[in-house]
Formats: structure tokens, sequence, C-alpha cells
């Protein structure tokens, strides 16, 4: 499938009801458990604004809220369809966060808007990693966080042959099934494949002013990248 916005907006905006149950499929079960790595990482200097990009259902999100309610908290997706969901989930949860359409290419965010940015499971969508990662570092203040979860090419060795066993045959097959649109469930396994090692994203990261260190999760099956913008933050 093409990666050009359009297309994968639309993509995403259909299959935005069964969007937690591909992240349940796509980690086998355990993408609540990186996430709450990724939330404690993230909220390691004690931001008090936090950015969360391709928020999608805003699990994310929600979940920093939970765990730091003075932050304000702020999830940016481009799919109409999946704000709405998140939006019925924060109400659901009496938790305020500001669920806004926009382009993770071009954030509508002045420089320095806010002390940690974070991207679960969406950054392999964005049509030019470079330019994101220029715009998180952009509207990070000094000292600020950069936290990206993500699935890697799959891992070598033998967890790697079933890992990919499973994400090229299985997953299309069941995701399909259940959710009735095979062509997302094909082109999601085929964006972890085309997506950057997790040396290679710490380069990127690097290039664009980041000091970076990355943990592999579960033998390799995901990725928690961390970058810290130089500087400090004010007291």
């Amino acid at each position: 499938m093409e990666r050009k916005p359009e297309a994968v907006r639309r993509m995403f905006s259909e299959i935005a009801p069964r969007y937690d149950l591909l992240n349940r499929l796509l980690s086998l079960g355990q993408d609540q458990a990186w996430r709450k790595r990724a939330v404690a990482l993230a909220l390691a200097r004690n931001p008090r604004r936090v950015l969360d990009l391709a928020t999608g259902t805003g699990d994310l999100a929600l979940a920093i809220k939970r765990a730091r309610p003075e932050a304000e908290v702020v999830g940016v997706d481009f799919a109409p369809a999946m704000l709405e969901l998140a939006r019925r989930k924060a109400k659901q949860l009496g938790l305020e966060v500001a669920f806004l359409e926009g382009d993770a290419l071009a954030l509508p965010f002045p420089e320095g808007s806010f002390q940690a940015v974070t991207v679960a499971f969406g950054f392999r969508n964005f049509a030019d990693y470079g330019k994101a990662l220029e715009e998180m570092h952009r509207v990070l203040a000094p000292g600020g966080r950069a936290v990206i979860l993500e699935f890697p090419p799959p891992p070598g060795g033998a967890f790697g042959l079933l890992y990919r066993a499973y994400f090229q045959g299985v997953l299309p097959l069941l995701g399909g099934l259940i959710s009735g649109n095979f062509r997302a469930y094909r082109y999601l396994p085929e964006s972890v494949k085309r997506f950057p090692a997790p040396e290679a994203l710490k380069g990127m990261m690097e290039r664009v002013g980041f000091e970076v260190r990355y943990e592999r999760l579960a033998f390799g099956a995901a990725a928690i990248h961390v970058g810290d913008k130089p500087g400090a933050l004010p007291v």
C-alpha cells in the first residue's frame, strides 16, 4: 500500500473501531506493559506539558494523565475517527486530555512548548521520519525528553523466525478476519518490516540533536528510544 498521508489516514479511519485490538495482536498482548514503561521514561523529569503524537485512540496519552494528573497532556493524530474514540475514552475515565487533529510533520505548536513528547506504535507510519524527529525536537524545551515506543523489524534467531511467521502469516489473516479489513492488516506488518532497526533509529535521532539511548523489549519484538534534548528544564 502507498504511504501517502491521505492513504494512511483513510486506512486508520477505517480500522479505528478495531485499533486497540490491532495493538494487542501485534504485541501478543504485551503492549499495555510496554506503554507503562514508556510512561515511566517520559515522566522521569516531571514534565508539566506532554505531547503524545500519533495518539490513536489515546491509550498512551490517557496513561500519562493517570500517572501525572497535574500535567497538561495533549494528544495529536491525523485520523478524526481515532480522535473521536480517544475523546470518548477520556470522558468515560474522567480524564482531561486535549485531543487535536494535526500533522506530526508540521505541528501547530511554538518552539519549546512541551517538556516531553511521546509516540507509541505510530512513528513508523509517518511519511518522513527525519521531519517528524525535527518537529519533535523543535517543540521540546531544552532538557525535554522524547520517547518512541515502536515495533522494529523482527529480530534474528529462533524467536525471530517464529515472530516473522506470526507477522507475515497469522496476523494478516487473523486481523483481517476479525476486522474485515485485510488490506490494513497486510500493510501494518509490512510497515514494521520497513522500519529502521533500533541502532539506525538512534542515529537518526542523534542527527537532529537528541542524546539517545534505547532498550529492547521481549527479545527485540519492541523497542523504546529515549531522546533527551540538551539543556536543563526550569525548576
